[in-house]
């Protein structure tokens, strides 16, 4: 009697389970309609800005007339790729946009885990809230105004640096007016602008190591910098692999509004880049078919190199952004 007693309330509490088991999508919406309402906004913004303007890919494949529209203007298939590929200008932009794209990868990425580092060995937190407010600063200047100081920093007989060279003895150096100095003008005051925003992600990576480290470290007679050989750069480099595939993945992207603000016509050789190629050509050329083959011929390759080293990272590591 007593099992057959145990078996019929195993049996009840199996039957009032069933209706939650069972629910529905619609009934568990329901039920956690807050959460829902709060993923719709993104993903609205995400579906009307990133995935419907994908409809206006086709004017790449398209002689496209705004009088015409998208449907009504001619196809012409791969010709504005054709004429972009066989353009003098092609192998100009894409060298310029290597350049730029791979120094500033070279020297932009490894600055701010430097940094991290760095700061992260200071014992006094007095100074090192002072490093951090100094190099973090410049990451709120916006654009126009970090291009002007650039420009007015480097302005001959006017700019500080054009002084401290007439101080050593030397003739006055029109740096923005020498294609050769373009690039190293455009990554470095890059590093500077972005450097401590960088460091702040590293710093919260560090934050995240396991103290026990450090204390076994300690007790094995570890130096500061075996720490961070065998700790901290270990510790980092699973945000520093994700960082890293993120910005291969934009390599082609060197950006268009500093660039196009620091251009002028003695530069324009080494600064001429995709992006600006685009605005140039497609806005104020009004060519759009031809702007958008270039456009989405510089998306492809991102892409391509995105799925590349993502791949290449999930095979050697952890860590991959899927």
């Amino acid at each position: 009697m007593q099992s057959t007693g145990v078996l019929e309330a195993k049996k009840k509490r199996a039957d009032s389970s069933k209706p939650l088991l069972m629910k529905g999508p619609a009934k568990k919406m329901k039920r956690h309609w807050q959460l829902y309402l709060l993923i719709l906004l993104p993903l609205a913004y995400i579906i009307i800005f990133k995935y419907i303007p994908m409809y206006g890919a086709q004017i790449a494949f398209r002689d496209f007339s705004p009088v015409r529209g998208f449907t009504g203007s001619e196809w012409v298939g791969l010709k504005n790729f054709s004429d972009f590929f066989n353009s003098p200008n092609f192998w100009i932009l894409i060298k310029n946009t290597l350049i730029i794209s791979l120094y500033s990868l070279a020297v932009g990425f490894p600055a701010p885990i430097i940094l991290a580092l760095a700061l992260n060995e200071i014992r006094s937190m007095r100074f090192k809230k002072v490093v951090q407010m100094v190099t973090f600063a410049p990451y709120f200047i916006s654009t126009v105004v970090m291009v002007s100081m650039i420009i007015l920093f480097l302005s001959p007989r006017l700019g500080f640096v054009d002084l401290i060279v007439r101080m050593l003895g030397m003739e006055s150096i029109n740096f923005m007016g020498i294609p050769s100095y373009f690039s190293s003008i455009f990554v470095l005051s890059n590093v500077w602008q972005g450097i401590g925003y960088g460091a702040v992600i590293y710093l919260a990576a560090l934050a995240g190591v396991n103290s026990e480290l450090y204390e076994a470290a300690k007790v094995d007679g570890a130096s500061r910098f075996q720490k961070v050989i065998n700790i901290d750069i270990p510790g980092i480099m699973p945000a520093a692999i994700i960082l890293l595939i993120l910005n291969v993945g934009q390599i082609m992207n060197v950006g268009f509004e500093k660039i196009y603000l620091m251009q002028n016509p003695l530069n324009t050789s080494t600064s001429e880049v995709i992006s600006t190629y685009v605005y140039k050509i497609g806005l104020l050329g009004a060519n759009f078919s031809f702007s958008a083959a270039v456009d989405l011929f510089n998306s492809v390759i991102n892409l391509i190199l995105l799925l590349s080293v993502n791949y290449f990272a999930r095979r050697v590591s952890d860590s991959s952004l899927w």
